[in-house]
């Protein structure tokens, strides 16, 4: 069994792009294809080997193919463009080596601090490196055949891409004088569609200052916390913004969590600084801070079902506290933060990430409904669309029963006599889900 197969998505109505994985379809052959790359390969027939395997990851919306990956074979060489988000990588594949590259910027746009920056990633990374030709400076990666396997060009494949892609948008948020190259590729996106997204964030802005009101005057950092990170997972999961606000809030939640020695209400002034300053960012800068793209790897590695299932009882625990305590303000937030901690930080499978994705629906309905999607839940009249949820669980499950045998389908058993209790049964139900491959 493919150890790719995670990222296998089934056919998806999701229009747009939500998070940072690849909302699209891999090939229904993609095992297959994975099975005659690691077959050719130990038949020393390289070049038919890497033609397999890029094929595997080619993915795909409504059955037709995204273009990710453009291969071109002749009798001694395999070229091949490989696209993600901001970088287009491009290479070659001969019998003895593979070599990739992907341009980021002019040399000539080059000062010290760039040069610095550089530097230290070069020794942050384990296969790719940093180098310059006479016009660009490049990330490149190089690699013998000898002894190769699809396991092996996947991880040093996997780091120049999604490194490429990362430093780029990082160059664009930190270093403003720096243009980047080599982004034909990038389309941007419907005016109509980010006058929504901005409108929303306004909006979550002005719902989370109105939440703050009626926390507690005394011992309420663990509250704004919530909050505050809650705003920020949200942001990224459906607005999905690039460049220096995906860089900012990226900044911001590893040092809330990674930094012991600052204390709660310190972390969540900073916390707080950001969130506003995004509200006062105005329409014409906010949209220059999009763009739509191919992607061919997921930014996160694959989670493992106990860790999820750790994560979501940890947080039950924690809600059953501030139930017990009487702070029922934050109790939503509460639930529907354990979705987007674990979109955010998580490499889930198709079945979770789906499952999620429909709790993030019925948790914000308007938002979906702006953008064309049928509502899961009508806020006024605190009323679910059963059928319509029922069917999006279970059908997210009937797709992968013939490979995980013990999958149960659980529409049916969900609670759907108040938002919470929804919720709650929602949870349990995803840690009972068994995904051992029989």
């Amino acid at each position: 069994m493919s150890w790719l197969n995670f990222l296998k998505h089934k056919p998806s109505l999701l229009k747009h792009q939500f998070g940072r994985g690849i909302n699209a379809n891999l090939a229904d052959n993609e095992e297959n294809l994975y099975d005659r790359s690691t077959l050719a390969f130990e038949n020393q027939n390289i070049l038919q080997a890497y033609e397999y395997y890029f094929k595997s990851l080619i993915n795909f919306s409504n059955d037709k193919s995204n273009n990710n990956i453009i291969i071109n074979k002749t009798k001694k060489r395999l070229n091949f463009e490989l696209y993600q988000g901001s970088a287009r990588v491009s290479g070659y594949v001969t019998q003895e080596h593979l070599y990739a590259e992907a341009i980021l910027t002019k040399k000539a746009n080059t000062h010290v601090a760039l040069k610095r920056y550089i530097l230290e990633r070069n020794y942050q990374l384990t296969y790719a490196n940093y180098f310059t030709d006479d016009t660009y400076i490049k990330l490149k990666l190089y690699l013998d055949n000898i002894t190769m396997n699809p396991q092996k060009i996947f991880y040093p494949l996997r780091e120049l891409v999604l490194n490429a892609d990362f430093d780029k948008e990082y160059m664009r948020s930190e270093f403003s004088n720096v243009i980047l190259e080599d982004i034909q590729h990038l389309e941007n996106i419907n005016e109509d569609e980010l006058q929504i997204k901005y409108n929303f964030l306004q909006d979550w802005i002005n719902e989370l200052e109105n939440k703050i009101s009626t926390l507690p005057s005394n011992d309420n950092a663990g509250m704004q916390s919530f909050l505050y990170l809650n705003i920020l997972f949200k942001i990224d999961y459906l607005i999905v913004p690039k460049y220096e606000i995906y860089q900012k809030i990226n900044k911001r939640v590893q040092s809330y969590f990674n930094n012991e020695n600052v204390s709660s209400e310190a972390k969540n002034e900073e916390l707080k600084l950001y969130i506003y300053k995004l509200q006062n960012m105005e329409f014409k800068d906010f949209r220059k801070k999009f763009y739509t793209s191919k992607y061919t790897y997921n930014p996160v590695e694959k989670t493992s079902q106990e860790e999820i299932t750790n994560f979501i009882n940890e947080s039950l625990i924690k809600i059953r506290w501030y139930k017990n305590n009487r702070y029922n303000q934050i109790i939503e937030t509460l639930y529907i933060y354990i979705s987007f901690y674990i979109l955010y930080n998580y490499g889930v499978n198709t079945v979770i990430k789906s499952l999620l994705h429909t709790l993030v629906e019925v948790y914000n309905p308007k938002y979906f409904k702006s953008l064309s999607y049928e509502t899961l839940y009508d806020i006024e009249k605190k009323d679910f669309c059963k059928k319509l949820i029922i069917s999006r669980v279970d059908g997210a499950i009937k797709a992968y029963q013939n490979r995980f045998k013990s999958l149960e389908l659980f529409g049916n058993k969900l609670n759907f006599s108040s938002l919470n209790e929804f919720s709650n049964s929602y949870y349990l139900q995803i840690n009972e889900l068994n995904f051992e491959e029989i």
